[in-house]
Order: C-alpha cells, then structure tokens, then sequence
C-alpha cells in the first residue's frame, strides 16, 4: 500500500518498511542540487523545514526560520565559490522512509570547471513531509 507521502507500507502491519526512496524525496535532492549549482540561496532555503538543525564541525545550529538560514547558505555559496565549485553530484548510500518522516545518507562530490573534485564528504538528512512536500529537518555532516 502507497502513503500519501509515497512511502510503502505493509498492508499487515503498520511499521513501514526499508525502500528505495520516492521520486517525491529524489525530487527534494535533486532541487537541492541544483539550487547549490546555480547559486541560489532562497532555492536552498525552499528545500528546508523550520526550524531545522545543522550538524557541522561538531557543533548543531538551529535556524528558526528562512532569514537565519539564509545568512549560513549565502556563506557556504561564498566559500564554494571562492574553491572554484560549479557543480555538485550525489549518490545515495541508505534510505528509509517511515510515515512522514525519512533519513537519507549521500556522498556527495562538488567540483570545479575541469570536473575535478574539489570536496567529497558524506552528510545524513532528516526529512519530514509536511502535507505537501518533503523537507530537510535536520542535517549531520560527518566530519
């Protein structure tokens, strides 16, 4: 049986079951994506719930809302382009969705102009559906 939210259930139970992840969350990564591609920093912020929490050099930061993000996300797209960052590109490690919360694990390369890559790291995401799309909650950097 399909959920609103495209997660798989089993019919006989109401626990939901390990999945390959939905178009519907592939669709929020790959928004994510291409936000941080082109630059886009409100793009970037769209793909979040509020508040929501970033896990980064050992140290959570919550952001209330979409002007506390924005001023984190306008950094990061700073810094990426100093590096000479122009394209990034994922591939999922581990996925699950469970009612309307998911998490995700994804490796990720940013590279520059020559396709070399200039950062490879691994981030864990938090995802919640909230009626009407799914959103980042929460996300952990592996160090």
């Amino acid at each position: 049986m399909t959920q609103d939210n495209g997660a798989e259930r089993d019919e006989d139970s109401d626990v939901a079951r390990e999945t390959e992840l939905e178009p519907a969350v592939l669709d929020l990564f790959d928004d994510y994506r291409a936000a941080f591609d082109d630059f886009d920093a409100d793009a970037v912020a769209d793909c979040f719930a509020y508040p929501n929490v970033i896990w980064q050099f050992g140290k959570g930061n919550v952001f209330a809302d979409d002007e506390e993000l924005l001023e984190n996300i306008e950094k990061l797209l700073a810094a990426l382009d100093k590096e000479g960052v122009v394209a990034s590109d994922y591939e999922i490690v581990a996925g699950y969705i469970g009612g309307d919360t998911a998490v995700a694990t994804l490796s990720w390369v940013q590279s520059d102009a020559q396709g070399e890559a200039v950062f490879e790291f691994t981030c864990h995401y938090h995802l919640l559906f909230d009626g009407d799309t799914w959103r980042i909650a929460m996300i952990v950097n592996e160090p």
